[in-house]
């Protein structure tokens, strides 16, 4: 079997064939996903916008032509990061549950160790692309409020990664995920050794 470049111990990463994934697992994996899109990139953004709103309101220049044009500009900056952001996510999302045999979450976690497309890269990609994706909601509003989640998210995503998602992973998959962790970098995406 080809390893994508993976040298050393690997699990069997080869996908379920169409047929092998059943329609109660999709579903599952798709209201996850749902939920918890709509939770990250809807409801918190949302507060944090409102909140944010509240502390800094208005901003200087507001009404002119000028700064309707940047307004406009950002927005499109904004949407660009945002859609870059959610493609990335949702790929990752499904290849990891494609590859991995199960949903990607933590109290249903996939089945198989998954070391290929763009784990190959880096060990989280779902939560780095997560995180383009807010700041993408960030600037196309221009919130300083979700600019504020973002920043205190970083940290929080780091300590679930460390504290929780690493740990359950060497527990379950040992030595094949510690040589992982030596040869794919957490958070820095870079080309995998070939």
């Amino acid at each position: 079997m080809d390893d994508g470049g993976f040298r050393g111990a690997m699990v069997d990463c080869r996908p379920s064939s169409p047929s092998s994934i059943s329609k109660p697992f999709a579903i599952r994996s798709t209201v996850y996903t749902l939920v918890f899109l709509i939770f990250i990139l809807g409801l918190v953004p949302a507060a944090a916008r409102f909140l944010g709103e509240r502390l800094w309101p208005g901003a200087p220049g507001e009404g002119s032509i000028a700064w309707h044009y940047w307004v406009a500009f950002v927005e499109l900056v904004g949407i660009g990061i945002f859609t870059i952001g959610l493609a990335a996510y949702l790929a990752c999302s499904v290849w990891l549950m494609y590859f991995g045999r199960g949903p990607h979450v933590e109290f249903d976690p996939p089945k198989a160790f998954v070391a290929t497309g763009p784990y190959r890269w880096v060990r989280n990609p779902v939560v780095i692309t997560l995180m383009v994706t807010l700041l993408g909601e960030a600037v196309y509003f221009q919130s300083l409020g979700i600019a504020a989640l973002l920043l205190v998210g970083c940290p929080i995503a780091h300590l679930q990664v460390t504290r929780i998602e690493e740990p359950r992973l060497r527990e379950r998959f040992g030595q094949r995920y510690e040589e992982y962790c030596h040869r794919v970098p957490r958070w820095w995406p870079r080309p995998p050794n070939e």
